[in-house]
C-alpha cells in the first residue's frame, strides 16, 4: 500500500481531536488555502458559523461540479449520488427518500433493530472474552440493519464492506479507489435489475414498484450504492470510536449506561465530540463570492472541516471534553442544509439502542490490554478505529 505523504490538515487527528493546528486556524481571521488528498488547492473553512453557511447556500457552493483538475468518473459515476448533485436534481432524488427515514418511519424498526443488537451481543457472550467489538458487534449490527432496509443479501456484506473501505482509504491510489467504485456500481447494477424482475417490501423493492418509471437504473444504482456505504460506515465507526471514548471516560460511561433518561442527550453529544465524518463533499464555488471577508473566485474549491466546526466556542464551553449531559444539538456532525444526512434519524436510533445495551450487557466491559497502542482509520475518509480488543 503506498501511503500519501502526509493527511490534509482537515484529516489529521490526535485521538479523539482535531489536530491542534485546526483549532488555531478557527481562531484566527480568515480561512486558510491547503490541499486536498488529490493535492488540488482549495479554501479551509473551520469556524461553525462559517461552515453552516457554506453548507445552506447549495446554489454558491455546489457539490455536483467536478473541481477542475479532478481526474474524469467512470460512466454514471455521480448518477443517483445525493452527495453529488445539487437542487432541483437533488430535491427530486432526496424526496423519493425521505418519507422513508422519517423519526416516525424509523421508530418502527427500533424492535428489530433491537433485536439485532441483542443477537451479536448474546454471541459475544457465548464466544466469551476477548472480542473485538469492531468486528463483533460495531460493524455488523449496522451493516445488518441497512442490508434489510435496503434489500442487500446480509451475506455479501463481507464483499460490499472491502469494497466500501477501498473507496474510502485515501492511502490507496486514485486507480484502485476509482476501481472499488466501478466494481460497487457493477455489484449495485446486478441487485437493482434482479429487484426491478422481482420488487421485495424492502426499500429499494418500493423505489423500483413506486417509482421505477421516474428513475433510470443508474439513478436506482446510485442512490441504494450511497445508503449502502453510509448506512453502514458511519454508525460503525461512531460505535467502535464511541465505545472508546466512553471507556476513557468512565463518569461518561456510566451516564450512558445507567441514565436511560439521558441517552438521546448523549448519543448527540458523542455524534458532536467524534465527528467522524471529516469534511463531506468538496464544494465548488460557482459565483466570485467571499467566505470570513476571504475572496473566493468561481470555481474555487471549499472544504469545510466539521471536527473543527464542532469545537467552536459559539456551540458552547469546554467543547474539548466529552459530557454527555451536554444538549447540543445544532452540531453538523450530520452536515446541514439540502445535504444534511437522511439517514440521521436511523443512525441516532441505532446509536441510542446500541450504547446502552452493549454496556449493561457488560458492566465490566474495558480495554483487553489498556497499553495496547490503538490502531485508527487515520487515512479513511470516515474516522474510526480498524479493531477495539475488549474484555469483561
Amino acid at each position: 500500500m503506498t501511503q500519501v505523504q502526509q493527511l490534509p490538515i482537515h484529516m489529521q487527528r490526535n485521538g479523539f481531536d482535531p489536530a491542534p493546528e485546526l483549532g488555531m486556524l478557527r481562531e484566527r481571521p480568515g480561512i486558510a488555502g491547503v490541499k486536498t488528498p488529490l493535492g488540488l488547492s482549495a479554501w479551509l473553512v473551520t469556524r461553525y458559523a462559517d461552515v453552516r453557511e457554506v453548507l445552506a447556500d447549495a446554489a454558491t457552493f455546489a457539490s455536483g461540479i467536478r473541481p477542475a483538475g479532478l481526474p474524469g468518473l467512470a460512466p454514471g459515476g455521480n448518477e443517483g449520488s445525493l452527495l453529488a448533485s445539487d437542487p432541483p436534481e437533488h430535491t427530486r432524488l432526496r424526496k423519493l427518500l425521505s418519507s422513508e427515514f422519517t423519526v416516525r418511519q424509523v421508530r418502527r424498526l427500533e424492535p428489530r433493530i433491537t433485536a439485532i443488537v441483542d443477537e451479536h451481543l448474546d454471541a459475544m457472550e457465548q464466544a466469551g472474552p476477548p472480542a473485538d467489538l469492531v468486528a463483533s458487534f460495531a460493524l455488523p449490527v449496522p451493516s445488518l440493519v441497512i442490508c434489510e432496509l435496503l434489500g442487500v443479501p446480509y451475506a455479501d456484506r463481507a464483499a460490499f464492506q472491502s469494497r466500501a473501505g477501498r473507496q474510502l482509504d485515501i492511502s490507496l491510489g486514485i486507480e484502485e479507489r476509482m476501481k472499488a467504485g466501478a466494481e460497487s456500481r457493477a455489484y449495485m447494477t446486478e441487485l437493482v435489475a434482479r429487484t426491478r424482475l422481482e420488487p421485495g417490501e424492502d426499500l429499494l423493492g418500493m423505489l423500483v414498484r413506486e417509482h421505477g418509471h421516474d428513475l433510470t437504473t443508474g439513478e436506482l444504482v446510485g442512490i441504494a450504492g450511497l445508503l449502502l456505504i453510509a448506512g453502514h460506515e458511519t454508525t460503525a465507526n461512531t460505535l467502535g470510536l464511541g465505545t472508546l471514548a466512553l471507556l476513557r471516560n468512565p463518569e461518561q460511561l456510566a451516564l450512558m449506561r445507567d441514565r436511560p433518561d439521558l441517552t438521546e442527550t448523549a448519543v448527540d453529544e458523542v455524534l458532536r465530540y467524534l465527528s467522524v465524518v471529516h469534511s463531506g463533499m468538496p464544494r465548488v464555488a460557482t459565483v466570485d463570492t467571499e467566505i470570513a471577508g476571504q475572496p473566493i473566485a468561481a470555481g474555487d474549491i471549499v472544504v469545510v472541516s466539521l471536527p473543527a466546526a464542532n469545537r467552536d466556542t459559539a456551540l458552547g464551553d469546554h467543547l474539548e471534553e466529552l459530557d454527555l449531559t451536554r444538549a447540543v444539538t445544532r452540531h453538523v456532525a450530520f452536515g446541514h442544509g439540502v445535504h444534511h444526512c437522511i439517514g440521521a434519524p436511523l443512525a441516532r436510533t441505532e446509536l441510542r439502542i446500541a450504547f446502552p445495551a452493549l454496556l449493561r450487557r457488560f458492566p465490566g466491559l474495558a480495554l483487553h490490554d489498556p497499553n495496547a497502542e490503538i490502531d485508527f482509520r487515520s487515512y479513511n475518509v470516515v474516522y474510526g478505529v480498524r479493531s477495539l480488543p475488549v474484555t469483561w
